[in-house]
């Protein structure tokens, strides 16, 4: 299986520009191509599937062990031609000081060559000394070449490559100049989130045309094709339970909701329950679902069009009221609050929670998250995890303010912020809704669990008179 692991010196290189524009030009050439992405991420990811055609996993040494990194990359490769890891930050930033959970780490994991995007903006012979110490730094790492970004024309080429390949053996796959048609648009969480950007596939094109003509895709194929084979499974991807009745689980999905994990939707999936899609901002009514699973995303900026659709807000208050069993996540628990207020726009939202959500200009919970169960969560008593405490991530500029004194919570936070400092997940009849982001993972099989906790509540449902 060919394969290769993009990274960069440091953090804002270019990479994610490069990755989306590599995924495209390789799929236009008639190839498979799954990418992958490091860390915790949901945007990149989304760019990154838009651009290959094939869903984007995650690859995130916090959430998941070594061997279920190796499964996920072998097990979604398979059908694959080629598949293209993207890193997060430079590659041997990370949080351990052993480098454990780096870039570099991962590509040791998976046998990937790394190719190396440097931003070589006012450099000349100061890259041979920076290729040299990357090599040094760790010499079982395969950097396999490089990408040159950001240079200032073709003289600024030129001496880079005289430079690089009279002091280095490494390969120079390709040259990218200074260009403003290179850049997505961001925001306060990152990138432009693709599902909200009605010119993303013209954006795609434009960054794949760039790159074609300024990364050589024959020489970074050949790299690709020296990578030894993914390890092979260790133990099956389907591992899963099974639901003995069908169900429909709503999954909320438009330009204000997108932050989805495609492991966790297969996941649900593979449980035999059926996905159907709901839309916050365009559906009238709410579609027959035994369950809403309501993800994260922006509805900051779509808080008119959330307030207008008063009919489905309505309904989905008093479905959930009634009992309708509901997991949202950031997001989504803004969405469930009274009302939402963003930039001196303010507008009501569903009204199921006793709170209101208040945007702030710098984050209010960032980063890793460690959660610990209450003996409220509603899924408890369905699948036990097997470790006390959770692992997950947060990222939310927005806090719920006039809380009803009476709110019981799922989680006590260990590390993070959550809703109260002290406190995540906001638990009123069969909904869970939480500042926390969970992946389905062999420590923490949430979907499930949530799954199982929803056919519960259909057959106590079907029971009553």
């Amino acid at each position: 299986m060919a394969h290769f692991l993009i990274s960069a010196a440091h953090y804002s290189s270019g990479k994610t520009s490069l990755s989306i524009g590599l995924c495209a030009a390789l799929a236009e050439t008639g190839l498979a191509v799954h990418p992958f992405k490091k860390g915790p991420d949901y945007i990149d990811p989304m760019w990154l599937t838009r651009a290959s055609g094939r869903p984007c996993h995650n690859l995130d040494f916090y959430t998941m062990q070594k061997d279920e990194i190796s499964n996920t990359i072998s097990y979604y490769s398979k059908t694959a031609d080629i598949s293209v890891i993207e890193g997060n930050k430079g590659l041997y930033d990370g949080l351990d000081l052993d480098g454990s959970n780096s870039n570099a780490a991962l590509a040791s994991l998976t046998n990937s060559p790394v190719v190396l995007v440097l931003d070589a903006r006012g450099m000349t012979r100061g890259i041979a000394p920076l290729i040299l110490g990357y090599q040094a730094f760790d010499p079982s790492i395969n950097i396999a070449g490089v990408i040159l970004n950001q240079l200032g024309g073709s003289r600024h080429e030129q001496k880079l490559h005289s430079v690089i390949e009279h002091y280095t053996d490494v390969k120079v796959i390709g040259s990218v100049y200074k260009n403003p048609a290179l850049s997505i648009e961001e925001r306060h969480l990152g990138l432009m989130p693709s599902n909200e950007d009605d010119s993303a596939d013209r954006k795609i094109q434009q960054i794949r045309d760039i790159v074609k003509q300024q990364v050589d895709i024959h020489l970074l194929q050949d790299v690709a094709n020296t990578a030894p084979e993914f390890p092979a499974l260790t133990k099956p991807m389907d591992e899963v339970i099974h639901i003995d009745s069908p169900l429909k689980i709503g999954v909320v999905q438009n330009a204000a909701f997108g932050f989805y994990y495609p492991g966790d939707l297969d996941a649900i999936e593979s449980t035999g329950a059926e996905i159907v899609i709901v839309d916050t901002i365009r559906d009238e009514k709410l579609p027959d679902v035994d369950a809403l699973f309501i993800g994260g995303g922006f509805p900051e900026t779509r808080i008119d069009e959330l307030e207008a659709n008063q009919a489905l807000r309505t309904e989905i208050k008093i479905a959930l009221q009634q009992g309708l069993p509901c997991y949202a996540e950031c997001g989504g628990l803004m969405y469930l609050s009274r009302n939402l207020s963003w930039q001196g726009n303010k507008g009501e939202m569903v009204g199921f929670i006793p709170a209101d959500c208040v945007m702030h200009k710098t984050p209010q919970g960032r980063g890793y998250i460690k959660l610990e169960e209450t003996a409220e969560h509603p899924w408890g008593a369905f699948s036990p995890i097997p470790e006390p405490v959770i692992a997950g991530h947060e990222f939310h500029y927005s806090a719920l303010e006039n809380l009803h004194p009476d709110l019981i919570f799922a989680y006590r936070v260990k590390r993070g912020a959550g809703i109260t400092g002290k406190f995540d997940g906001i638990v009123i009849n069969n909904t869970l809704a939480c500042y926390a982001h969970l992946r389905d993972t062999e420590s923490n099989h949430w979907a499930h669990r949530f799954v199982q906790f929803v056919q519960h509540c259909k057959k106590v449902n079907r029971s009553k008179p």
